[in-house]
């Protein structure tokens, strides 16, 4: 499933293609969206952002697109009347008079007004995103500190989205590496620096996957440019201490890390 770094750089590929053009086209496939066809033609598309791994695509006329790519949805961005070859299932089309942006496969897609979005019980539940530049070191540690998250294992809690939203499988797994601690750790055992070196990572890492993964290599840890410490490395030596990456099962999840550094 792509994680919070990897939809908010869709979302941005999406907006750069249609972003303010009016839309010349607006199709569904689900029958309970078929009535809004008509009502966003001649719209614009005024942005598209992210909380988590939920994307919204906010309309002129007040209206929001919610989905959720879950496991097998994802987004494209074609020329205008292009429609690629595959066997993914159309879900959603809009179109302006350059280009068209289309989902597919998904299965949560909602048209939303500004009282629905604020009730909506999936951003309701997750808690502040990773991405959010405005999300401090400082609001974290206050939030991992808490009752309610203190005395969880962070195996499972990286991945809760109501504890930071937008964390998935391999931002955990380079998450805990970089703080130099295991899966089975809870917030409430952690010294003080500990907790500050784990809630660093924890907005760094996602930051610097969003704006730099793909890009190449750096050779300092999780340097200028992300790439990958531990996840799907087994059994090659960790950078830190040359002890061999081990794998495992964290949480329902594939699990990678480092027996002597992290501890």
């Amino acid at each position: 499933m792509p994680e919070g770094p990897e939809i908010r750089r869709a979302a941005d590929s999406l907006l750069a293609a249609v972003a303010d053009k009016p839309i010349t086209l607006a199709w569904f496939a689900f029958p309970h969206l078929k009535p809004y066809e008509t009502d966003l033609v001649g719209q614009r598309i005024e942005k598209i952002d992210t909380r988590g791994k939920a994307l919204l695509t906010w309309f002129s006329n007040g209206l929001v697109l919610y989905s959720h790519n879950q496991l097998y949805g994802v987004w494209r961005v074609v020329k205008s009347g292009e429609t690629p070859v595959t066997k993914r299932d159309l879900r959603v089309r809009l179109e302006n008079a350059e280009h068209a942006i289309l989902l597919y496969s998904a299965s949560e897609i909602k048209i939303l007004n500004a009282d629905e979005l604020a009730a909506h019980p999936f951003l309701l539940r997750i808690g502040p995103d990773a991405l959010d530049m405005t999300l401090t070191v400082d609001e974290v540690i206050e939030r991992l500190s808490s009752p309610r998250f203190s005395g969880r294992q962070l195996g499972s809690l990286l991945l809760d989205q109501s504890f930071i939203a937008g964390l998935g499988n391999y931002l955990r797994v380079e998450i805990l590496w970089q703080a130099g601690l295991t899966a089975r750790h809870k917030a409430r055992d952690l010294t003080a620096r500990q907790l500050r070196c784990l809630c660093e990572a924890i907005l760094e890492i996602p930051r610097l996957s969003y704006t730099t993964r793909g890009q190449g290599e750096s050779d300092k840890h999780h340097g200028a440019v992300f790439r990958f410490r531990v996840f799907h490395r087994a059994g090659r030596p960790c950078e830190r201490c040359g002890r061999p990456i081990e794998k495992t099962t964290v949480a329902s999840r594939p699990f990678y890390w480092c027996p002597g550094c992290q501890r």
